[in-house]
């Protein structure tokens, strides 16, 4: 089964199209009615389409695997067309009667997700992001255990401190190691001092790729007695890969004790923006949700996902898009989808190792996942922060897209001889998420190396 990007190196996928159009002949085949739509002048369409083609080109190649820099992942060809197929009914998966087949494909969807983390029993259902999944996971939460403070590493995303001061609940950093994880003496330490109802573990942080060691903190958890929440959002689905590290490997092992988790379709899962997913463990805190609707549930006693939601309007298209990506490319451990997971995983590591061995780069710690930190060498951490951006700026003229990143300096193996002048460094950060990057090294080595000499060289 093919699983590389369409035509990658030469240009947008539109092969696919064909595909398309036959699945929307067969769509309205089993409507079966009278034409009503009201007809669009091609001319004008095409005109204002010609705008929006011009448009996005401001855009830098996310689709391609030279673009290596932020987490941004193209739609599988069955997502980006099953989406597409549904536009033309544009399903609302709210209430069964706004998306009855959608919300069923969501409902199984979910179930694999669900399936994939270890959980026997589950609730949950889609959203339009991590965001949005995070906030209802501590939401819950906070009806659990109401008054009572929110913990995250120090190294975990900004919105667990911002869904907090959302929910009016306070929220506390945990210190991290040099790893980039949180630090289990201090969690115990502010364990001890009592008040905390929740606890985050990151499963892959957005910055690093960092994977808490969720095992430890379950371990807390059966003695302090929080609610324990994975915001795997970033890297849920790499518990499907063979290749992890014993520590992550025995973190992801973890995530089925987790009381909560966040996942997102949308990263790793190959799906268009936004479709991110929450899932808890005890069907039972569906109560929180409960209410009640005078004109929206009347067509089912069947649950409908709006009955289990903060959000009320959803996109069946979402769903639909993942149902179908799932039916290709199933969830299994060592499967074809595990095996495109472990080749951005494989590149990740391949591109670190030759930083490692190159004397004009500071390597940061070996990658959990598939993201990569770096930075070149230079006589300070501030000329290195200087010199980071810089080669950030030759790269993207030879046509290698990277990132930058700001992280504590402990987080790279620095030489006796660079000053340390600053706590934290502005590093070179890349992103290998795609499944052609392990075939890509190879270039985006030859134009990092190209970038970096121009800039010594200035």
């Amino acid at each position: 089964m093919c699983f590389r990007i369409a035509r990658v190196v030469s240009a947008l996928d539109q092969d696919s199209l064909r595909v398309l159009a036959d699945a929307l002949a067969r769509l309205d085949r089993g409507f079966n009615l009278p034409g009503s739509t009201p007809a669009t002048a091609d001319a004008d369409v095409a005109r204002v389409l010609t705008e929006v083609a011009d448009r996005l080109h401001d855009n830098f190649p996310y689709f391609h695997p030279l673009y290596a820099g932020q987490m941004l992942k193209p739609p599988h060809p069955v997502a980006r067309l099953a989406y597409a197929l549904s536009l033309w009914i544009n399903p609302n998966n709210h209430a069964l009667d706004g998306g009855r087949a959608s919300s069923r494909m969501e409902k199984e969807a979910v179930a694999a997700l669900a399936h994939m983390v270890g959980f026997d029993a589950h609730l949950g259902h889609l959203t339009g992001g991590g965001t949005m999944a995070n906030l209802e996971a501590l939401w819950v939460a906070s009806q659990l255990r109401p008054g009572a403070a929110v913990l995250a590493s120090s190294q975990a995303h900004y919105t667990h401190k911002r869904i907090s001061a959302v929910l009016g609940l306070a929220f506390e950093d945990v210190a991290h190691d040099a790893n980039g994880h949180m630090d289990m003496q201090a969690l115990a330490q502010r364990l001890e001092r009592g008040g905390v109802g929740t606890v985050v573990a990151t499963l892959g942080t957005t910055a690093t790729g960092s994977v808490d060691p969720l095992a430890d903190i379950v371990a807390l958890r059966d003695r302090f007695n929080f609610h324990l929440h994975a915001d795997a959002a970033y890297g849920g689905y790499f518990g499907l890969i063979d290749s992890l590290d014993a520590p992550a490997r025995r973190a992801f092992d973890h995530l089925q004790h987790a009381d909560s988790i966040v996942i997102d379709p949308h990263k790793h899962g190959l799906q268009p923006y936004g479709c991110g997913c929450v899932l808890f463990r005890e069907p039972a805190v569906g109560r929180f949700y409960n209410h009640d609707s005078p004109y929206t549930y009347f067509s089912s006693d069947e649950l409908h996902l709006g009955e289990i939601s903060l959000e009320c309007s959803r996109p069946g298209a979402a769903a639909v898009a993942l149902w179908a990506t799932q039916r290709l490319l199933p969830l299994e451990r060592g499967g074809v989808f595990a095996r495109g997971l472990a080749g951005g995983r494989a590149a990740a590591r391949e591109l670190h190792a030759r930083i490692s061995r190159d004397l004009r780069f500071v390597p940061g710690f070996s990658p959990e996942l598939d993201i990569v930190v770096w930075l070149p060498r230079a006589e300070s951490l501030s000329a290195a922060s200087d010199r980071s951006r810089r080669i950030f700026a030759a790269a993207a003229a030879e046509g290698l897209h990277l990132a930058v990143a700001t992280l504590p300096a402990e987080f790279f193996h620095l030489p006796p001889d660079m000053r340390r002048d600053a706590d934290r460094v502005t590093c070179l950060r890349s992103v290998l998420m795609k499944p052609e990057h392990r075939e890509w090294v190879d270039a985006i080595w030859t134009l990092l190396d190209r970038a970096t000499d121009t800039v010594i060289r200035a």
